[in-house]
């Protein structure tokens, strides 16, 4: 995500980062390319302006051009801007307590991703505890009261709909009933889109937001609309009120001038982005996270978060016993590609460790592919995979065929598995010391010392 950005942003600021001293001529230079690279990235003129500004104004001052860093000085006023102009902080929903009823209307044009969204928000907070009711109030679009449905027992959440029904208010006042009697605390109401924004759609939103007087009115729009989302946006909120942005699509915008412009435009808060199909693939919106992603430093933290939601502490903490004990397998080693492909792609991944943004492409990725490696070890018996010392020419060639692959790619895997396993037995040697054993660790290629990227 971000890539046609975050590649502009790290050309501009190369020329002027490293720098033992700068001048004014070299941050005009520097926020010249930032401006163009902010204009392809299909940000708001008016938003473009105020960045400039706001960013020459205060990298022209004394604290850069007498700092001891001035090119890390004017990095940091760069960030800093960044976050501001996404929106500061990360905002929460504001939901009330688990003795009554939370409502929160989901409002977008059809094809925004509204109905898989708002499912997408249900599973969010059942995990965190609330018990959550899905509303089918969408009556307009075919077969959207099905699909909720479908989406609302894939994640094990109950749907509230009426066949037949022409009244979205009626049917709001139906499930809040149901809702108090059930004890939900957590209403998400899926309602009506348009293929575009018209006076009927508008009215019909109004009443039901009048009647279901909601905690949050969210608009969901597509990331990849850049300004169209935030003119959507902006109509939205003037018309009917609303309280933050989701936008879906995220890990697909290469530009990222709707998130860059929504706050400014319309003053209303980016809460959550969808990064893929999956139900999980939701997450909250961190502006200071995304600042860095763009500047091409990185988010070590949501990347640390990922792996925690798959790797469960006590496996982690038994497999890491193993590699200093040299009691590494190759079925561990297969545990552990199997529970990274669960964080994600390895393109995003990557975009989120400091300087790897750009540098590999999906290509590159395809050369270390996973999945040959998973079918690879998938063809060997159980014996093999607990002792690989026994896996000879005619054994290399059964599993070679298993896997469709070659004998010479089976052996390159066996290969790296004895590399990684000698690089343990230096990590145990090193037991006493464990800043010396972490700095082995790390030479491993990180992430549990696996090797292959």
């Amino acid at each position: 995500m971000l890539e046609k950005i975050t590649g502009k942003f790290q050309d501009a600021l190369r020329t002027i980062s490293g720098k033992a001293t700068i001048t004014e001529k070299n941050i005009e230079d520097a926020v010249e390319a930032i401006k163009m690279a902010l204009l392809e990235a299909d940000v708001n003129l008016r938003v473009v302006r105020r960045f400039v500004n706001a960013t020459i104004e205060e990298a022209k001052g004394e604290r850069v051009l007498r700092s001891v860093d001035p090119g890390q000085q004017f990095i940091k006023i760069v960030h800093d801007k960044l976050v501001a102009f996404l929106g500061d902080s990360k905002q929460d929903l504001n939901l009330k307590g688990p003795d009554t009823q939370s409502v929160i209307l989901m409002l977008g044009l059809q094809g925004s991703g509204k109905t898989t969204s708002s499912a997408k928000l249900a599973l969010r907070l059942k995990k965190v505890g609330r018990k959550v009711l899905l509303v089918a109030c969408d009556l307009i679009r075919p077969a959207a009261m099905e699909q909720l449905s479908v989406l609302g027992a894939q994640i094990g959440v109950p749907v509230y709909k009426e066949e037949g029904a022409k009244d979205p208010v009626k049917v709001y006042k139906a499930a809040l009933d149901l809702a108090r009697k059930n004890l939900y605390d957590t209403l998400i109401v899926d309602t009506t889109g348009r293929l575009q924004i018209d006076q009927e759609m508008m009215t019909e939103l109004v009443r039901l937001r009048d009647a279901a007087k909601p905690d949050e009115l969210l608009l969901v729009a597509d990331a990849m609309t850049g300004q169209s989302a935030v003119d959507i946006a902006k109509t939205f909120d003037e018309q009917i009120g609303l309280t933050g942005v989701i936008l879906t699509k995220f890990d697909s915008d290469t530009r990222g001038g709707a998130a860059l412009s929504l706050k400014t435009i319309t003053g209303k808060p980016l809460k959550f982005v969808g990064v893929g199909e999956k139900p999980e693939d939701f997450e909250p919106f961190y502006p200071d996270r995304i600042a860095s992603r763009i500047l091409g430093m990185g988010d070590i933290v949501s990347l640390v978060e990922k792996a925690q939601q798959v790797v469960n502490q006590e496996e982690a903490a038994a497999l890491q016993k193993k590699m200093l004990s040299e009691d590494f397998t190759l079925q561990d080693w297969l545990d552990q590609l199997r529970a990274v492909k669960k964080m994600g792609s390895l393109q995003s991944m990557l975009e989120m460790l400091p300087g790897m943004a750009g540098q590999i492409s999906e290509e590159d990725l395809n050369k270390a592919d996973m999945k040959r490696q998973e079918a690879i070890i998938c063809s060997m018996t159980k014996k093999e995979r607990q002792n690989y010392l026994i896996i000879g020419p005619s054994r290399r060639a059964r599993i070679a065929r298993g896997s469709g692959t070659s004998v010479a790619e089976v052996a390159r895997l066996i290969k790296k598995f004895e590399k990684m396993r000698t690089m343990m037995k230096k990590v145990a040697k090193l037991g006493k010391n464990p800043q010396a054993a972490q700095a082995m660790m790390s030479r491993m290629g990180g992430m549990g010392g696996r090797p292959g990227f």
